[in-house]
């Protein structure tokens, strides 16, 4: 398995399809579950809408980059690494702004969310970081 995930790892835009299937997995998980069962997580169908919207967003590009992108890759990657923090500071500010209604099981899946956006951030920094090109 580690091996697999070295192999899968040595082309660099392969980051890009974890991140583009990561935010689709966020946009089903927001728009269809969290959306729909809205009044347990204390917060309005609007916010899961923005927020779905908003990965959808992110995964558009990030799938369109690893299908697109050939040798000049870094660039594009550094733009949705920083997307991906912003979207990790927009979450926490709904986590505080809505603090009086969101739920506990709100603010579980929030930074649970948080934790794993900021383990690809980890993956794409350290990608940015290493040197090699796309073979």
């Amino acid at each position: 398995m580690k091996e697999s995930t070295r192999k899968f790892l040595k082309n660099p835009k392969n980051i890009f399809l974890i991140d583009g299937f990561g935010a689709l997995l966020t946009v089903a998980l927001l728009f269809f579950v969290l959306r729909t069962f809205s009044p347990y997580f204390g917060l309005s169908k609007t916010i899961f809408e923005y927020l779905s919207l908003l990965a959808l967003v992110f995964a558009f590009y990030s799938i369109t980059c690893f299908f697109l992108i050939t040798n000049i890759w870094k660039p594009y990657l550094k733009i949705i690494c920083i997307a991906n923090v912003l979207y990790c500071v927009v979450t926490f500010g709904i986590i505080f702004y809505y603090y009086q209604s969101i739920s506990v099981l709100g603010i579980v899946y929030f930074l649970g969310e948080i934790i794993v956006i900021s383990g690809i951030v980890f993956l794409e920094i350290k990608t940015i970081q290493t040197p090699y090109q796309v073979p």
